[in-house]
């Protein structure tokens, strides 16, 4: 059984989601993150993955990032054409000048929500930073599969977010009940806008 260290409650279980489109196709980079029964733990939140952006064969990669309220995310431009990106998004309104192959900058993002990339050489460059105030969060892989381990029990508030998705801010709540131990498992099916 897993435990929630430093937690009162000492059950905890997962959640085993497969975000599919309305055909049942799997959507890839849904972001799925997750308010256990009791709230989120305090202290710093840091993710396995880490917190950079990269510009490469004219396109950012990951697609789609999730960092953390206060992560400073580096933007390394790997192309041999320069870059300048920038965003108009409410959570973090920016741009990163003109810069080159090999050079880097980086950006603090200081709010939650999501924030779309573009860059203002290249039109077709998008990207998304998914900014969290919660540890428990993951994007779907080309399975549509996601999982958050190590929930408390109880009531789970679930937010699931992508970039196309047919709903108020591009995302939908869900209420998931959590086991003590083992794992709950749910297929959501999720509209989505034809990419441009």
């Amino acid at each position: 059984m897993a435990t929630l260290l430093g937690s009162p409650a000492s059950h905890a279980g997962d959640i085993d989601l497969k975000i599919v489109d309305a055909a049942g196709r799997p959507v890839s980079n849904a972001v799925v993150t997750v308010r256990p029964a009791g709230g989120v733990p305090d202290g710093p939140i840091r993710f396995p993955w880490g917190t950079t952006m990269v510009q490469e064969n004219v396109a950012f990669s990951p697609h789609v990032l999730i960092v953390p309220v206060g992560a400073t995310v580096r933007f390394p431009n790997h192309d041999k054409v320069r870059h300048h990106v920038y965003s108009f998004s409410k959570p973090a309104r920016f741009e990163i000048k003109l810069f080159g192959k090999d050079e880097t900058r980086s950006y603090t993002f200081k709010t939650a929500g999501a924030v779309a990339l573009g860059c203002n050489i290249h039109d077709q460059m998008s990207g998304f930073i998914k900014v969290v105030d919660t540890p428990f969060a993951a994007k779907s892989g080309a399975d549509g599969q996601v999982r958050i381990p190590r929930l408390a029990a109880g009531t789970a508030q679930v937010t699931i977010w992508h970039p196309l998705m047919k709903a108020r801010n591009n995302e939908q709540l869900l209420l998931v009940p959590v086991p003590g131990n083992g794992s709950v498992s749910r297929n959501i099916s999720v509209a989505l806008r034809t990419s441009p």
